[in-house]
């Protein structure tokens, strides 16, 4: 029995030495994985701006710009149209003396789709000077819509040299009914009392302030249309009935 106890005993030990050695491998190898293991990359900085705003609603066109003021929605009943110098319709006035403004691209649309003596109603915003800026304008009756859109993909403006070729000489006088704005409320001309639009600069209407008002009266020389939804004109002399005052050094050439 001593000489088997005696033999086991290199077994024994050899055996731990192996058992050993198999924990040190094994923690090693433990080691190196860990150590292996690449670090998480670090997270993507936040933006410090927050999201952009929205895209308007489909079908409502473009958002109001910084100068038109809040949203409003009226009822009114259209009185006249009204053109510019080139003849387009771009607007009316309501029978309770609002302007209307409307895209002159939209023209056609504007007079097939509503005429004088409809009642309609008006979703839009107030511009700078005061006037109403239609987004979308339904007829009480009949339920037509027209939502102002930009011009069609591919519709070409006219050349610079064709605009105004079609233009008369005309001359206007009449008591003012209107002040017609520029984008930032500045006056730039005025509508007299049977809509006859007569357009100014901006810095030429502060010259006669004292005549760019409602009530005054006023007459008018310059170029434009007349048709059968008005008269308008872009004037070259403008003051009071008698003393007009030339605006220009040279007058364009005629038509």
């Amino acid at each position: 029995m001593q000489s088997i106890s005696t033999n086991l005993r290199p077994r024994n030990a050899l055996r731990v030495l192996c058992a050993m050695n198999l924990a040190a491998l094994l923690a090693m190898s433990t080691g190196c994985v860990a150590q292996a293991q690449p670090e998480a990359p670090p997270a993507p900085p936040v933006a410090a701006t927050g999201m952009p705003p929205p895209p308007p609603p489909p079908g409502m066109g473009p958002a109001p710009r910084v100068e038109d003021g809040a949203a409003v929605t009226a009822q009114a009943t259209v009185a006249r149209f009204l053109i510019n110098p080139d003849g387009d319709v771009d607007g009316f006035l309501t029978s309770d003396g609002a302007l209307v403004r409307f895209p002159p691209h939209m023209s056609a649309q504007l007079t097939s789709a509503i005429h004088t003596g409809d009642n309609v109603q008006i979703n839009g915003w107030r511009d700078a000077g005061g006037n109403l800026k239609a987004q979308r304008i339904t007829d009480a009756k009949s339920g037509q819509q027209l939502i102002d859109q930009p011009p069609q993909p591919g519709a070409q403006p006219m050349p610079r040299e064709l605009r105004g070729a079609g233009l008369a000489r005309l001359s206007a006088q009449g008591q003012v009914a209107h002040i017609t704005t520029a984008p930032r409320g500045e006056p730039d001309g005025v509508i007299l009392a049977d809509g006859t639009v007569i357009r100014l600069t901006p810095p030429v209407a502060q010259q006669f302030a004292s005549l760019v008002r409602t009530g005054a009266k006023v007459s008018a020389q310059g170029y434009g249309t007349r048709n059968q939804y008005g008269t308008a004109l872009q004037a070259t002399a403008f003051g009071s009935p008698g003393n007009l005052t030339r605006l220009y050094d040279r007058a364009p050439p005629s038509p």
